[in-house]
């Protein structure tokens, strides 16, 4: 039975975790395998309504963190630059597990989500149980950002171009319901979501760092923005294109709009532990909550392993 568009993650916990105080819905035995379940652009915890009951039935501790710049999380301090970049969010989810004691967890993500994942297990595999990706291997190549794809896939990237003007930034802030929604059914052709869905999601898009943390994220991708130094080290390693050596599950949805699935093999060598690699029919770049089943079972797979 799916969760209907009213129902949602609730209650909220809160905690001090680097430079967030995170906003994060736990589901669970506290003394099961724990996974991280991570969402993504322009998303939020609703994205796994229905993942993370099932989970928790079969006994995971389920933590779904709203990311920087969502809901209600916040940063500690005005000071801190609102970066998006991907270090930032690796750093972010290693953070969390820390302020809540967990030593290792399975991380699961999509889109931004799915980055931060691949972050987290590619720098610290120890903390990674294993790791299940929408899109494969997550980790940005700044260094070849510049290179174009072909003209088909450069279309679905309009919004990555735009982000880098100031009349982007502007029409995020005046628009960004609107965006996302245009986003949401490009992405995911096949999904026919209602507006009380929608609803639930955009109101954490109200959150005052949205549009900072957003803006920057899609133009430090391409190096046309600085990161914030305290993730300069990171970046580093990030640049090198590590190696995601713990246990992987990556997905893709058949009708994706904004990543084409494929077969796996073009990231295979970025994978050097075991890795499988499945193509989700009709589902669109929400997988977790367009299919939630064949997501939750990827999870459980990994928890069994």
């Amino acid at each position: 039975m799916r969760a209907s568009s009213s129902h949602r993650l609730e209650p909220l916990r809160h905690v001090d975790a680097g430079a967030l105080n995170v906003a994060y819905h736990e589901a669970g035995p506290v003394h099961g395998p724990v996974v991280m379940l991570l969402h993504g652009f322009p998303y939020d915890v609703h994205s796994y309504v229905d993942v993370a009951p099932m989970l928790a039935a079969q006994g995971c501790r389920v933590i779904v963190p709203y990311l920087r710049g969502y809901g209600a999380t916040r940063f500690r301090d005005k000071a801190t630059p609102r970066s998006g970049e991907q270090a930032a969010l690796g750093a972010d989810l290693i953070a969390l597990i820390d302020a809540l004691r967990i030593q290792r967890a399975v991380f699961a993500g999509y889109d931004w989500g799915g980055r931060a994942a691949c972050v987290g297990a590619a720098l610290w595999p120890a903390r990674c149980a294993g790791l299940v990706s929408l899109n494969s291997y997550n980790i940005q190549d700044i260094a070849r950002a510049m290179v174009p794809a072909s003209a088909e896939r450069e279309v679905a990237l309009w919004y990555q171009y735009y982000f880098q003007l100031e009349r982007g930034r502007a029409g995020l802030a005046a628009n960004r319901r609107e965006i996302a929604k245009i986003l949401w059914q490009q992405w995911s052709p096949n999904w026919a979501f209602d507006d009380a869905t929608f609803d639930r999601t955009a109101a954490a898009f109200d959150n005052p760092d949205y549009v900072d943390v957003v803006i920057h994220s899609y133009r430090h991708r391409y190096g046309l923005a600085e990161g914030d130094p305290q993730y300069a080290g990171l970046q580093q390693r990030l640049a090198a294109q590590p190696a995601i050596s713990v246990p992987a599950i990556t997905l893709d949805g058949a009708g994706d709009g904004v990543f084409p699935a494929n077969d796996g093999s073009a990231t295979a060598a970025k994978f050097t532990g075991p890795r499988s690699h499945r193509v989700i029919p009709r589902a669109g770049h929400n997988l977790p909550q367009e299919e939630p089943e064949a997501f939750a079972a990827a999870v459980m797979e990994l928890v069994k392993a």
